[in-house]
């Protein structure tokens, strides 16, 4: 496994762990890479800080090591997949309206509850500069309607 910053064009730098510099440029030649904070698909590597060892010479650097990251990395997926689930049984889908919904039950016209749906990353910014409290959930939804 290999980690890179990566950061996107509105700026957001996100850590991504890829199998190897081969997965990355492939996701990255598919387009399947976007930023979690805003969805941007333009995303790219970050300057990141180089790894500069102490003055005194080390006879042979440590690294973290597992034996198998690959499953426990999927089994942490997979988990956060189902608690993903289990947090939208409880929310309402509003869909593209989620700008306007959220507006409102910040502004009291509309009742509290929590909702889900869709933005564009220029609505959940004016959403954030409003105080409106939104966050990119970490995995895709598929709208009710659309569902088999």
């Amino acid at each position: 496994m290999i980690v890179f910053d990566l950061k996107c064009g509105q700026a957001h730098v996100f850590e991504a762990w890829f199998g190897s510099s081969t997965d990355y440029e492939d996701q990255r030649a598919r387009g399947l890479l976007k930023c979690p904070l805003c969805g941007d698909k333009d995303v790219g590597k970050a300057v990141m800080a180089p790894r500069l060892g102490s003055s005194v010479v080390e006879a042979e650097p440590q690294v973290p090591v597992a034996s198998s990251p690959a499953p426990e990395m999927k089994a942490m997926l997979a988990a956060m997949a189902q608690l993903q689930a289990r947090m939208l049984e409880k929310s309402e889908w509003v869909g593209r309206r989620f700008a306007d919904e959220a507006r409102a039950i910040h502004l009291g016209e509309r009742e509290a509850g929590t909702i889900h749906g869709e933005a564009t990353p220029a609505e959940a910014k004016a959403l954030a500069e409003e105080g409106v409290g939104v966050l990119p959930l970490p995995f895709p939804v598929i709208p009710p309607d659309q569902r088999n």
